[in-house]
């Protein structure tokens, strides 16, 4: 996980150096600086820092993986990754009051935006509480 942060952190640095030249070079311009790509830059880097730091957080808290062993064999990943849920319908529901609310909100139709909030929620909740109910029971 620390080579996962590094790249993150490292597109963040490009996106902060970008946005400095952006600024300089947009300033000497007409009609002045271009606040909607420094805007765009500065959260670009923002959002790059944030799955850095979470990658080199969670990188002190688990053993070392095999691709991050530079001597490991392809056996030594061998073996179950994890558990994915097989048969969820609640992924589908997510994406579509997702989508369905971000068409509502581009469109300016916010009362819409907000009903369809609801449902969205409660999406994530069935999703979340997916396991804690009985098999027979969603």
């Amino acid at each position: 996980m620390k080579i996962e942060s590094r790249i993150f952190e490292a597109i963040a640095v490009f996106f902060i150096v970008m946005g400095i030249i952006y600024a300089v070079a947009t300033y000497f311009y007409r009609t002045g600086v271009e606040w909607a790509g420094v805007a765009c830059f500065s959260f670009s880097a923002a959002l790059a820092l944030l799955v850095g730091s979470y990658f080199r957080f969670v990188a002190r808290r688990v053993e070392i993986r095999p691709e991050d062993y530079d001597e490991a064999e392809i056996e030594d990943g061998a073996g179950e990754l994890g558990f994915f849920s097989p048969h969820s319908y609640w992924p589908i529901m997510i994406a579509g009051a997702a989508a369905l609310f971000a068409i509502g909100f581009a469109t300016g139709n916010f009362w819409f935006s907000i009903g369809v909030a609801l449902f969205l929620v409660a999406a994530v909740v069935g999703l979340v509480m997916e396991y804690h109910v009985g098999p027979e029971k969603h």
